[in-house]
């Protein structure tokens, strides 16, 4: 809120008071522009936020209607589009021609995983066919997707670069996973689902479930964790970008454990994986350091690494597959031991330490002890 004096002399005199205006509303403008821009995000978490009666509503079926323009010949959706927003015809236009583009069907960033959902709601609400059917056709995507030793890729159908190995990064494969045992467990909104879904979606978690014991790291004959991605014919771990090496990932294998550690009756494969797994996040933890930030010569915010006597510890995103120290890349691809070695755009673009191994080792705890009663 601003609020304005205009100076005594100047009261009556129309032209400051048209300066005035005029200042007056370029700060507003100024503010205006100031805001976060909308982001892609903002569907993915916001659409599973919405109440049921909103589905009810004119606008969730005018947003219901851009997520079936925005699904692709293959089923899939693709990423980064906010779905809840209103098209101009130059934008469903350029979305029709999307529709064709089978190459952009992905499982990242929540793509595809939250356009199923949303149409399932909607059908429980309306009772609408093409709800039902487009959200089936979402499933049979990722049926369609999985590959035969259980891992899906980022992209498909892609047949080149890193698109096409299995993808633990940003939580790709376990989102999927994680849709799937909702979808074979009947709960809601997948109340409905025909039996010969379910038990498709039972069998295609399994595999990944064995896709995930397959592609754990061994070391000197310990279990470790899991890269961000792995090639999809060898299963080892795979480069993705210039600066996505090779690696033993504290930032994508936390969530991995987790799934696993909330099937239950787990086997006992199962059960040496998590116990691997929880071994290398107890020895592989950061402690003593903590992020300080500050404005650089440039006037940029920028962070950097000091010691700390009471923090809580953190795990680096990458880790040596044979030294399993923490290491940092800028997008030359050279490893770097230091994140102050990268350069400013990298560093701050990008998640290099982060708190979740804290959570995998409070699970264990409870999870010991529910295998052993």
């Amino acid at each position: 809120m601003y609020t304005f004096a205009l100076p005594l002399p100047y009261k009556n005199n129309r032209r400051m008071k048209k300066l005035f205006l005029i200042s007056a509303l370029f700060v507003c403008y100024t503010a205006l522009c100031a805001q976060t821009k909308p982001s892609y995000k903002d569907w993915v978490k916001e659409a599973p936020k919405y109440e049921d009666a909103f589905f009810a509503t004119p606008e969730a079926a005018r947003i219901a209607d851009n997520v079936l323009l925005y699904q692709q010949t293959t089923g899939g959706w693709p990423k980064n589009i906010r779905m809840q927003n209103e098209l101009s015809p130059e934008e469903y236009q350029k979305a029709l021609e999307l529709k064709e583009k089978v190459n952009e069907s992905t499982i990242d960033n929540g793509a595809t995983s939250t356009e199923i959902q949303y149409l399932a709601r909607m059908y429980n609400v309306t009772g609408e066919e093409k709800y039902k059917d487009g959200m089936i056709r979402g499933i049979q995507y990722l049926f369609d997707a999985q590959y035969a030793n259980g891992g899906w890729p980022q992209f498909w159908p892609r047949n080149k670069g890193y698109y096409t190995h299995i993808t633990y990064n940003d939580n790709a494969m376990i989102n999927v996973m994680e849709l799937l045992r909702e979808i074979y467990g009947k709960k809601a909104p997948y109340t409905f689902i025909p039996d010969s879904i379910v038990q498709q979606a039972r069998a295609s978690f399994d595999k990944g479930v064995q896709c995930i014991l397959d592609t754990q790291v061994k070391k000197e004959g310990k279990l470790t964790v899991w890269c961000a991605q792995h090639d999809e014919v060898t299963l080892e771990p795979a480069k993705a970008r210039a600066y996505e090496l090779p690696s033993l990932s504290g930032q994508e294998s936390d969530d991995v454990v987790l799934l696993l550690m909330s099937i239950p009756n787990p086997s006992p494969a199962i059960i040496a994986s998590v116990e691997g797994a929880v071994e290398w996040f107890k020895a592989s933890q950061v402690k003593g350091l903590k992020k300080e930030f500050f404005t650089n010569d440039e006037g940029k915010k920028d962070y950097r690494m000091v010691e700390c006597s009471d923090c809580e510890p953190l795990w680096a995103r990458f880790y040596d597959l044979d030294t399993n120290q923490p290491f940092f890349s800028d997008r030359d691809g050279v490893k770097k031991n230091d994140i102050a070695e990268i350069g400013h755009e990298r560093r701050n673009g990008y998640s290099w330490y982060n708190n979740q191994g804290s959570k995998v080792l409070k699970r264990y705890e409870r999870w010991k002890k529910k295998i052993a009663q």
